[in-house]
């Protein structure tokens, strides 16, 4: 399997949704950054099951133990080993899908890949991973701000409305995340094949659930004129280049390469795979099967996803600016 995610800084995970611990580690992050605890239980809270009618019932404290690589709270330039212990796990209520598959979802592919499959609440394929992304997420975007650079995103849709009204009719819908990332200097970005565009759809098509990404004007473009969307350059004597974009259609990103002004991207989230309502799908016999799925489900993805998008922002702006330093 491919768990291991970046190339100066890397983060590798392991863990399954229903075993006794997920966890993560940290490895390339310079020494003597300050690990902003608060900032990183704020993120680990916004992503946090459990919390409200919008959300998954179970209930995860998802407290983070670092055991490795800080010292008084301060990096010390090694591997930051990270762990963060299941304790809310109700695997009988996956007992069904030991041998059915659940449409849409990674059960049929992880058994035709491996053989064999965790099927106690999607196990690897779960999004009870990126909990671990958030906390690595957090710490790199810590170092980040030391550089100038801020991450926010935000759930564009649905609304809670939207999101209450599936979860009462059993069914679950999708969703879009917007990240925005500012103060990004000019110049990461590593062409032509580790653009930075590439890089972070790469990052954000990771995430369980998503099914597009776009930055910029996106697909928005595709049907104007170059003279309607063209990113112009216009003189700025307050800004440190001397010039801004007019529009910023480029969404802070030309050739590959940031451009200093925000860098806009958009992730989005298909509707969660399982419903809590019957549908027709297969065993692992071939037979044709109802299923009424049982356990605790979001009835949409964008909801908690919001911080693993700003969370694997930061890891991949975090890696471009080590490797854009690499070259000096």
């Amino acid at each position: 399997m491919s768990n291991t995610f970046g190339k100066l800084l890397t983060l590798t995970t392991y863990g399954e949704s229903h075993g006794p611990a997920i966890g993560g580690v940290l490895c390339g992050m310079p020494a003597g950054v300050t690990v902003d605890r608060p900032l990183l239980d704020s993120w680990m809270a916004a992503r946090r099951p459990g919390q409200s009618a919008l959300t998954t019932a179970r209930r995860e404290e998802d407290t983070v133990e670092i055991l490795s690589g800080v010292l008084h709270g301060v990096t010390t330039g090694t591997p930051i080993g990270l762990l963060i212990r299941n304790t809310d796990q109700h695997s009988s209520d996956y007992g069904e899908l030991e041998h059915t598959y659940r449409p849409g979802h990674a059960d049929y592919t992880y058994q035709a890949k491996y053989g064999i499959r965790d099927w106690r609440g999607g196990g690897r394929a779960s999004a009870r991973e990126t909990a671990v992304r958030v906390a690595a997420g957090a710490i790199a975007y810590g170092w980040l701000r030391t550089l100038g650079v801020t991450i926010e995103a935000r759930r564009l849709s649905p609304t809670d409305e939207q999101i209450k009204a599936a979860r009462a009719d059993g069914d679950s819908i999708g969703g879009i995340v917007e990240c925005v990332a500012t103060g990004v200097p000019a110049g990461w970005g590593e062409p032509v094949f580790g653009k930075l565009q590439a890089t972070l759809a790469a990052a954000m098509m990771s995430i369980p659930a998503a099914k597009g990404f776009e930055y910029g004007m996106g697909f928005a473009g595709a049907d104007r004129r170059g003279s309607e969307v063209i990113d112009s350059w216009v003189p700025d004597p307050a800004d440190p280049r001397g010039m801004r974009t007019a529009a910023n259609n480029s969404g802070g990103i030309q050739g590959g390469i940031s451009n200093g002004e925000p860098i806009v991207m958009r992730v989005a989230f298909k509707p969660t795979a399982t419903l809590l309502r019957d549908v027709e799908t297969c065993n692992d016999r071939g037979e044709a099967v109802t299923l009424h799925a049982r356990g605790r489900h979001d009835p949409c993805v964008a909801v908690r996803a919001v911080p693993v998008v700003a969370a694997m922002a930061a890891l991949t702006l975090a890696d471009a600016a080590l490797l854009s330093r690499a070259q000096f």
